[in-house]
């Protein structure tokens, strides 16, 4: 089921009337069967290996903490890693894995044939592997007591809001807004309808329009000239981040409307003034869920400039492979891997922070300049495969003429009409965040606030839809 469905518009509404209208006794049963059924919608196999993953996590998670032995422990420890990501690269990664085998037995003369993995992908496998995968290590750490209901241990890997997109939830935030009852409110249901909204607008009004640009060049490499690339690409990057934010919010309003408050995911990454402050900004739950298990335990920066560059290195690669089963999420991870490796040099030459105190020209320079950085990067993301990167990376000087920019008009179908909308829309988005930061204080205050976001809703669905139909 996707949150832009209409199924979900019908789904989301009868389940929080039954949520306010049980006893807190029961709620947990609905959520539970509400998320069963969201994630059956998908594919109903899947729901076999998302069960069977909680089940492992859960039965570890009781067996570590009374353990005596250190030995059984990181048995029981070890034991889950295997097993949860062992169901994450036969998943999504098989045939990513045999592909590339294949191809190095070849290029050493073995002879082989071509072996073709079909295997489904459960959506949302990457989400719920981590959430359970943090929940065995805080427990193994000693962080957190196990949970021993196993009902309510099943509703925190399944909660369906965040599923499918994350945020990538803790155990020590989600598990105690799950085992406490909520009264209803109205600054809740205020603030959790506004998320709502923002995530259908960025998806559905920004994201859906801008791909329709992006797909013409990124489908047809060999035809584009530099402008196009280049226009293709920031589009692009404007589109993955209403698609993925806009997943979130709606994640994040659909929970805060059942009084559960999931963690931020985004915060204005194009802000940023520098990679490591977009990293602050972009999928923070991904970015703290690598720094926690993979940063900090490699050594982090603890070990001299050189581990840790070593150690940057490593939870990027792993960053670029966990958004996708291809050498083009990797190569992006690695570069910026690269990027905040040149920054920790960079920093460590100059003995200072260089981000420190940037305001005014200085501060729109360095925001420019990590804007521009980040949609390099987008290149290697969102072309198909690594023949197409090198036809972009090529194309890029050609067309830069009068000439030129006409036909890369002319090839996106864009006009003067479409300058204006993408002006709105781009204005859009930090009235947006602005609208959704404004504090709900009262009833009054929250149905202006609502009256202002459904305003701009209307207004700037009106202007688009033609475009999008």
């Amino acid at each position: 089921m996707n949150f832009v469905s209409v199924e979900f518009l019908l789904f989301f509404p009868v389940v929080l009337v039954l949520y306010w209208l049980l006893p807190f006794k029961y709620r947990w049963v609905l959520l539970l069967a509400a998320s069963y059924i969201f994630y059956l919608y998908w594919n109903p196999w899947s729901l076999l290996l998302l069960f069977a993953m909680t089940v492992i996590s859960y039965i570890a998670g009781k067996a570590i903490a009374p353990a005596k032995s250190e030995v059984q422990r990181r048995l029981w420890m070890f034991l889950t890693l295997v097993i949860c990501l062992g169901c994450l690269v036969v998943f999504k990664y098989l045939g990513f894995l045999t592909e590339n085998v294949t191809a190095i037995l070849k290029l050493f003369g073995v002879p082989t044939h071509d072996i073709v993995v079909n295997i489904f992908l459960p959506i949302g496998i990457s989400f719920y592997t981590f959430q359970a995968l943090s929940y065995v290590i805080d427990v193994y750490r000693k962080e957190i007591e196990p949970e021993r209901h196993f009902g309510y241990f099943t509703l925190y890997i399944a909660y369906f809001p965040q599923v499918v997109a994350g945020p990538i939830e803790r155990s020590t935030n989600l598990l105690p807004q799950l085992l406490v009852s909520h009264e209803r409110k109205t600054a809740d249901m205020i603030t959790g309808l506004q998320m709502i909204l923002q995530g259908f607008f960025k998806k559905l009004v920004i994201a859906d329009y801008l791909s329709t640009y992006v797909d013409v060049v990124y489908e047809t490499p060999h035809q584009a000239g530099g402008p196009a690339i280049v226009l293709a690409t920031i589009f692009f990057a404007f589109q993955i981040y209403c698609d993925f934010s806009g997943y979130s919010d709606i994640a994040v309003g659909t929970a805060r409307m059942m009084g559960i408050q999931l963690m931020k995911n985004f915060d204005n990454p194009y802000s940023a003034t520098s990679i490591q402050e977009f990293w602050r900004r972009w999928h923070i739950s991904l970015t703290s869920w690598f720094t926690d298990y993979i940063y900090i335990p490699l050594g982090g920066s603890r070990r001299g400039i050189v581990r840790r560059c070593i150690n940057v290195m490593i939870v990027f690669l792993f960053s670029g492979i966990w958004h996708g089963a291809s050498w083009t999420f990797i190569i992006w991870g690695g570069i910026h891997g690269v990027y905040l490796v040149a920054g920790i040099l960079w920093r460590s030459l100059r003995g200072e922070d260089t981000q420190k105190n940037t305001k005014g020209i200085r501060r729109a320079f360095h925001c420019i300049c990590t804007f521009a950085l980040v949609c390099f990067a987008w290149i290697f993301f969102r072309a198909k495969s690594l023949e197409d990167i090198g036809v972009l990376l090529g194309n890029l000087r050609s067309g830069w003429s009068v000439n030129g920019l006409s036909s890369t008009l002319t090839i996106m179908q864009f006009n003067a009409l479409d300058v204006i909308r993408m002006v709105m829309m781009f204005a859009c988005l930090p009235l947006l965040s602005r609208l959704s930061q404004r504090p709900v204080s009262g009833l009054d205050d929250g149905c202006v606030l609502q009256d202002d976001i459904h305003t701009a809703l209307i207004v700037f669905e009106m202007i688009l839809m033609k475009r999008i139909r």
